[in-house]
Formats: C-alpha cells, structure tokens, sequence
C-alpha cells in the first residue's frame, strides 16, 4: 500500500513538472503593442528624422513608399526592398519599432 501511494504520489509530482516545460513570458520591453489604428496617409518627406533613421539603421535597403500617420503621432510605412519584395512597419515619432 505505501508502494500504490508513493508511486502515485510520485507520478504527480513528476506531471505537474512536466506541464512547465516550454512555458514561454511575454517581454514587452521590446515592443509596444497599439491599438488605435485609425492611420491618414501623409508625405513620406513629413516623416519625423528619428523614424527615417530608424528605417535607414535596420532597413538599409528599403525605401519608404507611403507613409501614415494617426492620432498618437504612431506612423505606419509602407516599405520596398530592392528584391521586390515590400511590407509595413510601425513606429512612434521617436523612432520605436512598436507591433501592430
């Protein structure tokens, strides 16, 4: 009986164990997540030096093809690789990558 108790007692220890394994935190000191996206298209040329910048740093074969702002002053870019390939960033005015 001690052996029936032990073995149970063990084998729920050890699946409480398991079921932490691969638990992953979200870090949201790396990026900020908005809600509002109620972006109106502006001239590429109004884009704030900081976000240029930031796209000439980690994009330096992109080209801003449109540009969006909305009421956060959060900028919304639409991006051309020189492959072809294109996609959109988002920032804030002082440069930072936030998620969408």
């Amino acid at each position: 009986m001690k052996k029936l108790i032990f073995a149970t007692a063990l084998s729920f220890v050890g699946l409480t164990a398991m079921a932490n394994v691969g638990t992953t935190e979200l870090n949201m000191d790396e990026t900020t997540v908005v809600v509002a996206q109620d972006f109106e298209e502006i001239s590429v040329s109004d884009v704030p030096e900081a976000v240029t910048a930031a796209v000439a740093k980690d994009y330096p074969t992109a080209k801003v093809a449109k540009a969006y702002k909305n009421d956060q002053d959060q900028y919304k870019l639409d991006l051309t690789l020189e492959d072809g390939t294109s996609g959109s960033v988002y920032a804030d005015a002082e440069g930072n990558w936030i998620e969408m």
